[in-house]
């Protein structure tokens, strides 16, 4: 019997990579994210390693310092002010022969930081919650929270997540898509394209990129006028663009967390109108903080057919772990999903939280619950 595990040593705590920063626009939000998770985290019961990944795709060491992943005077942190070494590299397994962890300077010999039982990904947007990181922690065996593969890419395109949606009989408003050939090789069709659905659906219509998150690069178009700045706004994120139609009615959200038995749904929140803001953007979420109210004022039978909704989109998409689900609740009184989000914010101001925390699930627990999930699921076809 290995010292590890005998009586008189028991066997080490679980550890947890907590993988945040990135490439994408969400870089930020992502390292606050993890700064909350980081505080979180039972450091009686895990062992924990902080990576951040720079905005340039550096792995890197990251100081285990959640004061210093917050929004400070309306200043953005990164992952850069977390690592002593601009030369420095944390490597990966690529294979499921070991989950040991390295980190490696120029020069240097490299050094083993142990191994790695699970992954906590708290990364938004592309190059993190898209699928990518997941099929490269499939490749190396190594589990992880959240969704898989599939779902994780179904649920960053907002293009095809609304197909799924549709496939499977949940209700979704009215959008179109221009793909990167399309306004390469013909603005002008693509451009009358939009404003045939704004005759169609009237204006305003909001454009948006079709492959990121925390409302970056989206704009509330009120007429033909607004619309070139809107799609280079929206471009600038990403080469496909969604152009939605205005669904007037109320914004509520519904938080769905994987149990032992299955998925389940929170209380649903509201986002009020702000008034400071024509909608839910960037600057309302995270540097001005509105807040959302919790729980929704919803009837009974609406409260249960929004749960219900969300539970519908979580199954559909494959999710694994944990979801938010964004609804309009029409002027006629029906649901409509807007999207879902397999990794949701996860600050301290962050919807999902607040859900669950209203539902009887305190934020600790919500990580520990999202990472035992993750240790009981195996990688690979499940």
């Amino acid at each position: 019997m290995s010292s590890e595990t005998s009586p008189q040593s028991p066997a080490r705590k679980p550890r947890v990579a907590v993988v945040f920063g990135g490439r994408s626009s969400e870089h930020a939000i992502s390292v606050v994210t993890a700064g909350a998770v980081l505080r979180a985290i039972d450091r009686s019961t895990y062992d924990v390693l902080p990576i951040g990944i720079t905005t340039d795709g550096r792995w890197a060491l990251a100081a285990d310092d959640p004061e210093r992943m917050t929004i400070s005077d309306r200043a953005l942190p990164s992952v850069e002010q977390l690592t002593d070494s601009a030369d420095g590299g944390v490597l990966l397994p690529v294979t499921p022969a070991s989950r040991e962890v390295v980190y490696t300077e120029p020069g240097a010999v490299p050094k083993a930081l142990g191994e790695v039982d699970v992954v906590f990904p708290v990364l938004h947007g592309p190059y993190g919650e898209d699928g990518t990181l997941q099929g490269m922690l499939e490749l190396a065996g190594i589990p992880y929270v959240g969704a898989g593969v599939l779902a994780s890419a179904v649920g960053q395109d907002k293009e095809y997540m609304k197909r799924v949606f549709l496939s499977f009989g949940l209700p979704v408003g009215p959008y179109e898509v221009i793909r990167p050939r399309e306004w390469d090789t013909d603005p002008t069709a693509a451009r009358k394209k939009i404003t045939d659905f704004a005759g169609e659906h009237g204006w305003p219509l909001f454009v948006k990129p079709a492959r990121a998150g925390s409302s970056m690069g989206i704009t509330k178009v009120d007429d033909e006028a607004a619309l070139d700045e809107a799609i280079a706004e929206a471009r600038r994120h990403d080469p496909k663009i969604l152009v939605e139609s205005l669904l007037r009615g109320r914004e509520i959200e519904c938080g769905v967390l994987e149990f032992e038995d299955g998925p389940r749904a929170s209380v649903p929140a509201e986002i009020p109108p702000v008034s400071a803001h024509d909608f839910y953007d960037f600057e309302a979420k995270y540097i001005d903080s509105a807040s959302g109210i919790v729980p929704a004022p919803l009837s009974e039978d609406e409260t249960r057919r929004v749960q219900e909704l969300a539970v519908r989109a979580f199954e559909a998409a494959s999710c694994e772990g944990l979801v938010r689900a964004d609804f309009f609740l029409t002027e006629d009184g029906e649901f409509v999903i807007n999207e879902i989000n397999t990794m949701p914010g996860f600050t301290p101001i962050s919807m999902y939280p607040l859900m669950w925390e209203k539902s009887g699930v305190s934020y600790p627990e919500l990580v520990d619950l999202l990472i035992q999930a993750a240790l009981r699921r195996p990688t690979g076809l499940r």
